[in-house]
């Protein structure tokens, strides 16, 4: 069990799937999801965003777009936001990635490439979703852009203030990410994957960023975003 959830692990039962709606509501902050979805297109018809749904949400959006799979970028939480969307998710008859991604750190290598071989193998339309949709479900969806072979000016309208996104926290060290590939990469012509897997430095890129700490500050502590 996470330390931010009071979910006891049950949806088999009526106080179970009522512990699981409270964990989800008011510990996880499903409450203010209901009418806020952050819901956006990257490539209609193939990848889409949003906060993480509630089941009425992602039922609405299957039926919309013709969902086929969802990526869960929050990994395994175990609260009950994270049981009820598995569970609308199955009966919806989705295909379900865990897929956990990092907001404040260096994009994991490893983990872009998992991310792209789900791109390129998954049923879609797919629907790609962390807590808020701000920060990591901007990064998967601008990894989608330069995987499907945009460029990274286009990754990175999908890091912005719109979603939520402040690039001056320590969650912009994923615009210097993909302003680094532009410049190391796209700038010499060489394809992102081949970039990552080839010149992609995690180290160098930590190294490098420094984030504002006021900024850092409403994004962790007034915010509050994993």
């Amino acid at each position: 069990m996470g330390m931010d959830t009071i979910y006891k692990g049950d949806l088999s039962t009526k106080a179970g799937r009522r512990n699981a709606w409270i964990d989800a509501l008011f510990v996880d902050h499903a409450v203010l999801r209901i009418l806020w979805t952050n819901f956006a297109a990257v490539k209609p018809g193939r990848l889409y965003r949003s906060n993480h749904p509630t089941p009425g949400n992602l039922a609405q959006f299957t039926r919309r777009t013709g969902l086929k799979s969802l990526i869960n970028l929050r990994g395994r939480a175990e609260n009950g936001s994270d049981a009820l969307s598995r569970e609308a998710a199955a009966r919806l008859g989705l295909d379900f990635y865990d897929m956990p991604m990092e907001s404040r750190g260096a994009p994991h290598k490893d983990r872009i490439l998992r991310l792209a071989a789900i791109y390129q193998t998954m049923r879609g339309p797919a629907l790609v979703h962390c807590k808020s949709g701000a920060d990591r479900a901007g990064l998967a969806a601008g990894l989608f852009v330069l995987i499907d072979g945009g460029t990274a000016a286009e990754a990175l309208k999908q890091l912005s203030l719109r979603f939520g996104h402040i690039k001056q926290a320590n969650t912009g060290i994923l615009d210097a990410f993909f302003l680094t590939y532009q410049r190391e990469g796209e700038a010499r012509g060489k394809s992102f994957l081949d970039w990552v897997r080839e010149d992609y430095s995690e180290d160098d890129l930590r190294e490098h960023f420094r984030a504002n700490s006021l900024a850092g500050f409403v994004n962790d502590k007034v915010l509050r975003r994993e």
